[in-house]
């Protein structure tokens, strides 16, 4: 945990058996994907315990041996929300079909702390004409949320397909434009999805283009070529993310590449062993946590209904987790 974080919480370093459905859960899915960014932790307590995965041993039994389940807090409650990567239709090449593009990050956007507005880069025209186009998209809307997605995928007309990934940012917050229609009375809190968002846009076009202004921040995109079009996105390790393996955390409470224990209530509960490897702007705090779901309509309409309460347990090397707790406590 960084300074400012571990001066907030309460930590309580507990036993497996205190792990609901921990014994239920598939050990060897959740060890396959935390061996995918082991390597990348370069802490030396990191580096044992990841030197011990390379033998192969028993999934369950490892994490047992090896870690210690750490509950930490700071005084807000749980809540668990789901992200995915979107897929749209587009191509190389602009036409009247694809006429929206997905551009990279221009050169002098990367020397100032903030650039131009959303509004301003699109209404007047400041990327246009410069090369920045990756590709050209059929729908803006889908645009708009493949920015808040952060990467997506885009099947080309000749049914190859490519892959985009997060390549910096105009230095403007990012502004709800859920919260935004509830201010305006046009939708009750509980009735705002990302699918409700699009459809109002779409009938109200006039309308729904003011409310994407309304979001200042505007994203940037490189191509991905070094990923496979099957594997997951890049996470904020730089590895591909896993389907309902991986989530995206608060790097000031729980560090990257650890191992997640998530007790998720609401309508669907769920109960397993997840990876920390990605992160999220809107991913603050020791009891919160995005979880990936895929790629599609399919996995971006199940992380829509995601929105419930719970715990997470962080599992931390044997040391490392009883450091964490203060000194005066005995």
């Amino acid at each position: 945990m960084t300074g400012a974080a571990q001066a907030d919480t309460h930590v309580t370093v507990l036993s497996y058996d205190a792990l609901d459905g921990w014994t239920e859960d598939d050990h060897q899915q959740a060890f396959d994907v935390f061996r995918n960014t082991c390597a990348d932790l370069d802490d030396p307590d990191w580096q044992a315990v990841c030197a011990y995965a390379t033998s192969n041993p028993d999934p369950r039994a490892f994490f047992e041996l090896l870690f210690r389940p750490v509950l930490i807090e700071d005084g807000k409650d749980g809540l668990f929300t789901g992200y995915f990567e979107p897929e749209l239709d587009g191509a190389r090449r602009p036409s009247t079909k694809y006429a929206y593009p997905i551009y990279k990050m221009p050169p002098e956007a990367r020397d100032v702390e903030k650039w131009y507005s959303r509004r301003e880069l699109l209404e007047e025209g400041k990327l246009k004409g410069r090369g920045l186009e990756i590709a050209w998209v059929d729908d803006p809307v889908e645009l708009f949320f493949l920015q808040i997605q952060g990467s997506g995928r885009v099947n080309l007309p000749d049914g190859s397909k490519l892959r985009v990934g997060y390549g910096g940012k105009n230095g403007h917050e990012y502004r709800s434009i859920g919260q935004e229609l509830v201010r305006q009375g046009i939708f009750e809190p509980h009735q705002v999805s990302a699918q409700v968002i699009k459809n109002w846009v779409r009938r109200n076009p006039g309308a729904g283009r003011e409310l994407l202004f309304h979001n200042p921040s505007y994203v940037f995109f490189r191509e991905v070529s070094e990923v496979p079009a099957h594997r997951g996105p890049l996470g904020a390790m730089n590895r591909s993310v896993t389907a309902l393996r991986t989530i995206a955390v608060d790097p000031a409470y729980v560090p990257l590449g650890a191992p997640v224990w998530i007790e998720k209530d609401g309508k669907d509960p769920m109960r397993r062993l997840m990876i920390a490897q990605d992160t999220g702007s809107a991913i603050k705090g020791a009891q919160r946590a995005d979880v990936f779901f895929g790629t599609g309509d399919d996995a971006g309409r199940a992380a829509g209904r995601l929105r419930d309460p719970g715990r997470m347990v962080v599992l931390l090397p044997i040391q490392r987790a009883y450091a964490m707790i203060p000194e005066s406590v005995e």
